[in-house]
């Protein structure tokens, strides 16, 4: 069958590159991570497209077909859904960039309507094709590397901005960056702006055969930890966790997992408020607030006012300065 397009979280599978067929299976076959045939059923609303496995963003149109993967996402600003709510008649959503499918069942009112697909069949080769058959093999390495952790209040606090900015001054610093980004839903963007601002190596959740962080905590530790030996050649980790830690994405699970080597602790917040309940919930204080809470003085002066914590707005170059200060003193 001629596919117009790969989805990005087809990229660790090659199926740009590879001949496979396509097969009908009943809802009790289907799992997570599953890569799936789809047809858009109408055609997408301006602005709504999905990334191919080179992170270019491609438009469809009704009648074109993609590949993408089964998942789950409960996004708090986009959308809420997955595989396991799509009923008889086939009809899901694409509900990431990246191409995640499933059943969109909550819809953020600022969000886009999602693309529209029907369930055309499974790729099988001849068995069908799955993320986790697809995930970094296991290198017997340890991982000691000092880490920069990148966290939110929420979706869409500035995470990603801030850690492109903290990846370009530690580059400036002399540092060999890697970057990561643990959790989260689907899209390859973010850790590609990460390379694209100097990190050497770049490795997400998708690299370890998970659509999305939504699935069961044990499930997830297992499917992670293969990534830290991809790591351990940097001088630094800039380790970015999609969402809130406190959201069922499990940021918290990666939190537990790095709490020993993370240097310098960096939170992104929503507004100034947010970064008190979290410093609440966690019990901890970060080095550095930053994000959209910080777009201004008077929230840049709230933040510091409500939690004691340093606040920088990132986006100014006169930031820069004293992160690489803040920095320097977490790495020396």
């Amino acid at each position: 069958m001629n596919v117009t397009v790969h989805s990005s979280l087809t990229r660790i599978a090659d199926l740009d590159d590879r001949d496979y067929d396509v097969e009908t299976l009943p809802r009790d076959r289907w799992s997570t991570g599953d890569y799936v045939l789809a047809e858009v059923t109408e055609r997408p609303q301006s602005g709504v497209r999905v990334e191919n496995p080179r992170g270019r963003n491609v438009e469809l149109m009704e009648g074109e077909v993609l590949v993408g993967a089964l998942g789950t996402r409960a996004a708090t600003r986009g959308y809420v859904g997955g595989w396991q709510d799509v009923e008889a008649d086939g009809a899901m959503q694409v509900m990431t960039r990246g191409g995640v499918l499933g059943k969109v069942t909550s819809t953020s009112p600022y969000s886009p309507s999602p693309m529209e697909v029907e369930y055309v069949g499974h790729v099988v080769d001849p068995d069908p094709l799955r993320m986790r058959d697809h995930g970094l093999e296991p290198r017997d390495t340890g991982f000691d590397t000092p880490v920069v952790l990148v966290l939110g209040t929420s979706m869409s606090a500035g995470k990603t901005m801030s850690g492109r900015v903290v990846t370009r001054v530690l580059n400036d610093l002399g540092f060999d960056v890697a970057a990561c980004k643990l959790a989260g839903a689907g899209a390859y963007k973010d850790v590609l702006s990460m390379k694209d601002s100097g990190a050497e190596e770049v490795y997400d959740f998708v690299d370890c055969g998970l659509p999305t962080t939504v699935v069961p905590r044990d499930e997830f530790r297992e499917a992670i930890q293969p990534v830290f030996g991809y790591l351990d050649t940097a001088d630094v980790v800039v380790t970015e966790l999609g969402a809130s830690p406190l959201e069922p994405y499990n940021g918290e699970a990666v939190v537990e997992m790095l709490e020993h080597q993370v240097e310098f602790t960096l939170l992104c917040a929503s507004d100034p408020y947010a970064v008190v309940g979290l410093r609440e919930a966690f019990d901890t204080r970060p080095d550095l607030v930053s994000g959209i809470a910080t777009n201004t003085s008077a929230g840049v002066d709230l933040v510091e006012e409500l939690s004691s914590c340093p606040a920088l707005n990132l986006q100014e170059e006169d930031a820069k300065h004293p992160l690489k200060n803040m920095l320097e003193d977490a790495l020396d």
